[in-house]
């Protein structure tokens, strides 16, 4: 579950309850006990059942079982918590029954790569490919409004190009069906310099042309 404030960290959503509210059968995976604690609340809270289970994600189709899913949604905030993308797009491909396919909403990798600033300027300060080093932040807070102080206030996050995405998930053997760039994302990224769309997004008020916001993807597996 991702964590953090700055322009690459999203406000935090459940996917795994908003889907099961229209209708699917949901599991879920987190390293954290903790975190999995808070989702089995929520779920509860929103009555419904939905499976989750702690464990490394690179480990998830091994303890949640192969091609056993018709659906993979990986939302805004999780790939960049991840050093390579390869990986995770084998995983998607070995996660999926055949006809099976995935969904990503995902912050774009240019907005990624820019700097909070709040003198209009976009100014490219991070990288946009894939780097073995991480971007290395220290954060005072979390993304949760809270009086509490934290102590571990260090992120490691990376950065993955659009082409570096759909290449993986192609190498992995899926077949892309849908990519579309958005003007928009579901959280301020630029403070001070978006506004409030009526579609509860956020967007850049000077020129929102001038820079893809977020984008969506879908792929399927081969049947």
């Amino acid at each position: 579950m991702p964590t953090g404030t700055s322009a690459r960290r999203p406000t935090p959503r459940h996917p795994a309850v908003s889907l099961a509210r229209l209708g699917a059968r949901m599991a879920g995976l987190d390293f954290s006990p903790a975190s999995l604690a808070e989702a089995r609340r929520l779920a509860e809270a929103a009555g419904h059942a939905i499976e989750f289970v702690e464990a490394n994600v690179y480990d998830a189709a091994r303890v949640l079982g192969r091609e056993r899913f018709d659906f993979v949604f990986t939302g805004i905030g999780a790939l960049c918590w991840l050093p390579r993308v390869q990986p995770w797009a084998e995983l998607v491909a070995e996660l999926l029954r055949p006809g099976g396919w995935l969904f990503i909403r995902g912050g774009h990798p240019m907005l990624w790569s820019l700097d909070e600033r709040t003198d209009r300027l976009l100014v490219v300060e991070y990288a946009y490919f894939e780097h073995e080093q991480p971007i290395v932040e220290v954060e005072g807070g979390t993304y949760v409004e809270t009086d509490a102080t934290l102590e571990h206030n260090v992120s490691h996050s990376w950065n993955h190009g659009l082409g570096e995405i759909v290449t993986a998930l192609l190498d992995a053997g899926m077949q892309l069906t849908t990519l579309v760039e958005h003007d928009s994302v579901p959280w301020e990224a630029l403070p001070g310099l978006m506004e409030r769309t009526d579609e509860k997004e956020w967007r850049l008020v000077d020129r929102p042309s001038r820079l893809p916001h977020s984008y969506t993807l879908r792929a399927i597996k081969p049947a």
